[in-house]
């Protein structure tokens, strides 16, 4: 089954089923749809050994990140390959495997072996010899997630959602706001957790009001070392019990990723804590299971960023100029762990 037969059914040259099976942008949406349609009835499969000889690409694209389990990752995965499917291509995966993986391995042998025409990069940060290896390449490239230095980059702006996040709270009366941060150490781009805390501590001042550096705390990126800050907050005792009410302990807490946030929400419940009545929590970025709970936060769309990411360079592997990248939308989603401070 070839292009011959997918051009008979739907009536089209066997040039616009060509460029329709790879998405191209000179091909209307719908003939695209309908020409893929037919495809998948026909059992049609692209060969990527007739088009890489025929163009020189290997209509592939390939994907790096730091590890395969959390699920900013797994989100923004979806959205590049099914961006790459919908135009005919593979997506070959490299799994850094963390802190104690091998970059040398996919950053100088597996890369530069030309089996991909472009990369995707999630929440990286390269150091001066990866990026000189990558360079040779010629590979279009893109980042997900943070900034990394001379790459492009698609990604919230990580002040802003701090600053969304505390002007929710001091909208509804709080002044004692305390930030659950600290760095990622699976290998999460490095500047996202400062910008994050630099962006709460900013708007705070300008809002007028003092952060101790004891409300300042690591909660590693994770749902236990969210608990873990949620503890030392809330003061929970072996035993349990409510935590004492005052100015030693914060009216509403803010949270750089929605997985400490839900670790927080388990330490007030341990302390006897009602949320939002006694303490308010909100996080950031989105994630299914804070809906699930009721947690407020400022919400993202991964797999939208992996599609756009996807789509940037896919552009460039057809000829098409590297263009600019706007940060990707955030919204606030007011659910049930915030609201006016006790009192």
């Amino acid at each position: 089954m070839g292009i011959q037969e997918i051009a008979t059914v739907t009536g089209l040259s066997k040039s616009t089923v060509s460029r329709a099976l790879r998405g191209m942008e000179n091909v209307a949406e719908t003939t695209i749809d309908e020409v893929r349609r037919v495809a998948d009835e026909l059992g049609y499969v692209p060969s990527s050994a007739a088009a890489g000889l025929a163009t020189g690409r290997q209509r592939a694209v390939g994907v790096v990140v730091p590890v395969i389990d959390r699920w900013f990752y797994v989100k923004a995965l979806g959205g590049v390959d099914a961006e790459l499917r919908r135009a005919g291509y593979d997506l070959v995966l490299y799994n850094l495997g963390g802190p104690g993986g091998d970059r040398d391995r996919a950053f100088r042998r597996s890369m530069l072996r030309h089996r991909v025409d472009a990369l995707v990069l999630l929440s990286l940060v390269l150091d001066a010899t990866e990026r000189a290896e990558l360079e040779l390449t010629r590979h279009p490239m893109i980042v997900i997630g943070g900034p990394a230095p001379g790459l492009r980059n698609i990604g919230v702006d990580d002040r802003a959602v701090s600053r969304i996040a505390v002007d929710h709270l001091c909208g509804l009366g709080h002044r004692r706001v305390a930030y659950v941060g600290g760095q990622d150490e699976a290998g999460m781009n490095v500047a996202v957790p400062h910008l994050r805390r630099d962006g709460f501590v900013d708007a705070m001042r300008a809002a007028g009001h003092a952060v101790p550096d004891r409300w300042l705390l690591d909660g590693r990126f994770s749902f236990a070392g969210g608990l873990a800050a949620g503890v030392a907050l809330f003061g929970v005792g072996v035993r349990g019990g409510a935590a004492a009410a005052g100015p030693d302990r914060p009216t509403a807490v803010v949270c750089a990723s929605d997985e400490m946030a839900l670790g927080v929400l388990l330490a007030a419940a341990q302390a006897g804590l009602s949320v939002p009545a006694d303490v308010s929590v909100i996080g950031i970025d989105g994630h299914e299971y804070g809906a699930t709970v009721g947690l407020t936060t400022v919400a993202q769309d991964p797999e939208a960023q992996g599609r756009a990411a996807a789509r940037a360079v896919l552009a460039e592997v057809e000829g098409g100029a590297a263009g600019a990248i706007a940060a990707a939308p955030a919204h606030l989603v007011v659910r049930a762990t915030t609201g006016p401070p006790p009192g």
